[in-house]
């Protein structure tokens, strides 16, 4: 009888005639571009990046013909368990009906309908989706829920399947509801309920959902709980999101349509410190990221946020999906980077590194030092995650130089090949 010996190193992936490599790197500014490069993959990681003509030997050897390839997108912002449609609700809002927080109501009671294998079966295959499109990680919320329950429940459900969750049980304040009572449940039971599944909280401060004393409220107890932060900020009107999300050291504000003067100062004060490749501990210390939301603004007709004035202001920008089902029903961060560089006055390199490293300093997994050992995604780099796409294109130019056409053409996630449908 034969024996075998378990592989005692992993197998190592040599993806060589790669065009043009982003690697959005944080120590490059907007990220280096490599032209006629190679990345070697073992097991999960990145072990070697450079010229394609000084690539080592490797196990396997995936040619890719010359081809772009950037970090897998991290979609740092999403809505993703919830069940129902709301198509009829945007048909409204394109024939003239303005958006208001409302909404969300019809979301709630659909998704209480749902039961767990729905819910999480819906939640997978949004999940592949993103993935088919470039997609290799993301965060997802709760806020559907409204009760101790069902916040539980879709807390629960969402942790087996996203990288990260938020709870957003201050997402709106239910029908029949008192608000200062209901922020009291949010920030009492809701919050001991949740606590085993997320990372964050969050909180919509916008008229017509939480004051900025609920949200204040909100924020303290969640913090307290030991619970990162994140804000749905200034998206309806100007309000006090930013200057919420700075007092508290949120790790972004999201949304940030309406911006003064004052609030672009105050992001920019967040990051003055800051320094990527710095050895001082304290310059390691991201500020609060701006998520803008591009696809949630078109859907909406609302104003596009100052992506230029932040950037230009020393802001750290994110774009995220929004993935939801009534404002902004897509996870394609292909479409998020070409509105991003068509319509808010973005760079090509900008936009890439909005959606990659962006994503990941919202999420504070830009570096090797995040929770649970994970390794850093958002950028290419020897001892990051291995999350790379490729594009049936020899720029990463393409995405906005041909918009809503389907580029992405291989996909990796922690060093394995994504099957991606026929298309």
């Amino acid at each position: 009888m034969s024996t075998s010996t378990a592989r005692s190193t992993p197998v190592s992936t040599l993806i060589t005639n790669i065009g043009e490599l982003s690697t959005q790197d944080e120590t490059c500014g907007t990220g280096s571009v490599l032209q006629d490069a190679a990345v070697v993959f073992e097991g999960e990681r990145i072990s070697w990046i450079g010229a394609a003509s000084d690539a080592p030997a490797a196990d396997e050897m995936i040619d890719a013909g010359g081809r772009a390839g950037l970090p897998g997108w991290v979609d740092s912002h999403t809505h993703l368990v919830f069940a129902g449609d709301r198509g009829a609700e945007f048909e409204a809002r394109m024939a003239g009906e303005s958006y208001a927080a409302g909404g969300i109501a019809v979301t709630t009671d659909a998704t209480r309908a749902a039961s767990d294998y729905d819910l999480t079966r819906l939640l997978l295959a949004r999940v592949a989706e993103a993935a088919a499109g470039g997609t290799t990680y993301l965060e997802t919320k709760t806020g559907y829920g409204l009760n101790v329950e069902e916040e539980r429940r879709h807390a629960r459900i969402a942790s087996t399947v996203a990288n990260q969750v938020t709870y957003l049980g201050a997402h709106l304040v239910p029908a029949g509801s008192d608000a200062d009572d209901y922020t009291d449940l949010v920030c009492t039971e809701m919050l001991e309920a949740v606590l085993p599944y997320v990372q964050w909280a969050d909180v919509f401060c916008e008229e017509g959902a939480f004051t900025e004393d609920q949200s204040r409220r909100v924020l303290k107890a969640c913090r307290d709980a030991g619970l990162g932060l994140r804000v749905h900020g200034n998206q309806l009107g100007h309000g006090a999101g930013v200057r919420l999300a700075v007092e508290f050291g949120a790790a972004s504000v999201d949304h940030v349509n309406h911006l003064t003067a004052d609030d672009i100062d105050a992001l920019a004060g967040t990051w003055k410190e800051w320094n990527a490749d710095g050895t001082d501990a304290a310059a390691r210390v991201a500020g609060t990221v701006a998520t803008c939301l591009p696809a949630c603004d078109l859907s909406t007709r609302a104003l596009l946020a100052p992506a230029r004035k932040l950037l230009d202001a020393g802001v750290q920008v994110a774009l995220a999906s929004n993935c939801n089902p009534g404002t902004s029903y897509t996870s394609s961060m292909n479409f998020c980077v070409a509105t991003a560089v068509l319509q808010m006055g973005l760079t090509v390199q900008e936009a890439l590194r909005a959606a990659t490293f962006g994503g990941a300093l919202a999420l504070r997994v830009h570096t090797g030092e995040d929770r649970d050992g994970q390794r850093a995604v958002g950028s290419l780099a020897v001892g990051h995650r291995a999350d790379l796409q490729l594009l049936n294109a020899p720029s990463a130019a393409h995405l906005a130089y041909r918009p809503g056409m389907p580029l992405t053409g291989a996909v990796w996630r922690a060093g394995q090949q994504l099957r991606l449908p026929a298309r």
